[in-house]
């Protein structure tokens, strides 16, 4: 089979296109739905790196449009005023979900900022937390937990939860999982996440170049 010949799953409709919105995040969620989130293109400029991708990126604050597509229906909720520049979208149970910003910086205090944000199935914002520093990879399960993979800047940059390589939330931002001692072969990056019923799936890369899970 070829790429041509591959079932096509879902696309923005032309529609869409037609009114300016751009796809930019996706996720499937813990019960196989997707859901993607639609920003306008005046929202957006074009960024610099990497080279030869068209590297959108939005304007904050920004308006976008959360589309979630499952077998028995299609649903749309506005999303006004989002103030992060977000690298992971999950969903959480009873429609809520989750925008996440892959990096946080300290303040002038020394603490993390905040670089996720919980919103109620209406698109409101409900509280805002930090899940650590440099996220590779990003998944919900369907209890509401919050799992998380790390880059080497976040294992290695001194954010507690980050240096774990993996780590577990709920969604008031509190850790809930972590594992016991700091994994093999000195973890460089998270490489992605999945659900799988009850269990979580996370896989990171190694400098011994081979992936674990």
């Amino acid at each position: 089979m070829t790429l041509d010949e591959l079932p096509v799953g879902w696309r923005l409709p032309s529609s869409d296109v037609r009114a300016g919105r751009r796809a930019l995040w996706w996720t499937v969620g813990p019960d196989g739905e997707l859901a993607v989130m639609a920003v306008q293109r005046r929202c957006l400029s074009r960024g610099k790196y990497p080279r030869g991708w068209i590297g959108w990126r939005p304007e904050t604050p920004f308006d976008g449009e959360l589309v979630i597509t499952s077998e028995e229906e299609q649903r749309r909720n506005p999303v006004e005023g989002i103030d992060i520049r977000p690298s992971h979208l999950a969903l959480l149970p009873g429609c809520g979900f989750l925008l996440v910003s892959g990096r946080s910086h300290r303040d002038a205090k020394g603490d993390w900022r905040e670089n996720a944000v919980v919103y109620s199935p209406e698109g409101r914002r409900r509280r805002a937390f930090c899940l650590g520093d440099d996220i590779s990879a990003l998944v919900t399960d369907r209890r509401g937990g919050i799992w998380t993979a790390y880059g080497d800047e976040g294992i290695y940059g001194g954010h507690p939860e980050s240096a774990a390589d993996l780590a577990g939330w709920n969604t008031r931002g509190v850790p809930m999982w972590a594992p016991r001692g700091r994994f093999p072969d000195w973890p460089l990056e998270g490489c992605t996440t999945a659900t799988e019923g009850e269990s979580v799936w996370l896989v990171w890369y190694t400098l011994k170049s081979r992936c674990t899970g």
